[in-house]
């Protein structure tokens, strides 16, 4: 198994973790200025029908259940984001795959709330937790609630959500995303089965923005580098999707991040001969657009 640079550990500052049996098999983030949002973002499994007249009905929103969750610690860690704790009465309910997201409820300056989509980074089903890491980038509402959340907060919340978890079936797996999408290659990395077939590539500034990332899978784990160029609509991923050497067999791609490098990716491997089918792709945000996030599926 490959790992890459840095650690962020779901503990405090003292390196532990949440207990691997307890991250629930079953089964963002950030906003400013350049980074819409999210964390997770991930996408809801749905289907399409037609009415009658052969007009396609408009995508509906999931029923997700709500949750009122409760800030148990928060604490930084690595690269530049701000773990929060939350835990809810009904915890024991909660179950959710990698890769899912929840929907917070994020207070604005105003008094007003609004949806956030952020990835769960981790369960400690024995202490009853979920982590949430939040990538500290401008003042936008979410990293600023992140900042200030103190023991006893509480934040209203639906969920999980989100397709791009692990599909077991796959011979190999791709995952490629940028800095808003660590929290859940992260999750699905240290939950992949050993030996699990894996390659992945994360988009982040420089080495700066890379961490270790932890999996017992046969994973190639390689970072990035924008070198300074602005986070946003770009060919650098587009570029890796094209010169990747598929390997044999049939594989899965997760493809999450800036909305239209995932759409420009996802064309890609369709062009490749990958299916519909064979590919999770999420647009986590855009730039300019604070909160939201799009289900790329074109």
């Amino acid at each position: 198994m490959l790992h890459s640079l840095k650690s962020a550990s779901f503990g405090r500052k003292t390196g532990s973790t949440f207990p691997s049996d307890a991250l629930v098999p079953v089964g963002r983030g950030n906003p400013p200025d350049r980074f819409g949002h999210h964390m997770a973002h991930n996408r809801y499994s749905m289907t399409h029908t037609n009415t009658p007249d052969t007009h396609e009905r408009p995508r509906q929103r999931p029923q997700l259940r709500s949750w009122t969750f409760r800030v148990v610690d928060s604490f930084d860690v690595e690269p530049n984001m701000r773990r929060v704790v939350l835990t809810a009465d009904d915890i024991g309910e909660f179950a959710y795959k990698p890769g899912q997201a929840i929907v917070l409820m994020v207070p604005g300056p105003g008094g007003e709330t609004g949806r956030r989509d952020y990835t769960i980074r981790g369960m400690d089903r024995p202490a009853g937790t979920i982590g949430v890491d939040f990538l500290l980038h401008g003042d936008t509402p979410a990293p600023t609630w992140a900042r200030q959340a103190k023991p006893g907060d509480t934040i209203e919340a639906k969920g999980p959500r989100g397709g791009a978890v692990l599909r077991p079936d796959a011979d190999w797996h791709l995952l490629t995303g940028d800095e808003t999408c660590i929290p859940a290659i992260a999750h699905i990395l240290e939950t992949m089965p050993a030996g699990t077939k894996a390659f992945v590539f994360v988009e982040v500034n420089d080495r700066n923005g890379e961490i270790e990332l932890p999996t017992q899978a046969d994973a190639v784990i390689r970072w990035m580098h924008r070198h300074g160029a602005p986070a946003g609509p770009s060919e650098l991923m587009n570029g890796v999707v094209q010169d990747f050497v598929l390997p044999s067999g049939r594989g899965h791609a997760y493809i999450i991040g800036e909305t239209s490098n995932v759409r420009r990716q996802r064309h890609t491997l369709i062009a490749r001969g990958f299916a519909r089918d064979q590919i999770s792709s999420e647009g986590y945000w855009r730039p300019g657009r604070i909160g939201g996030h799009d289900h790329v599926d074109d």
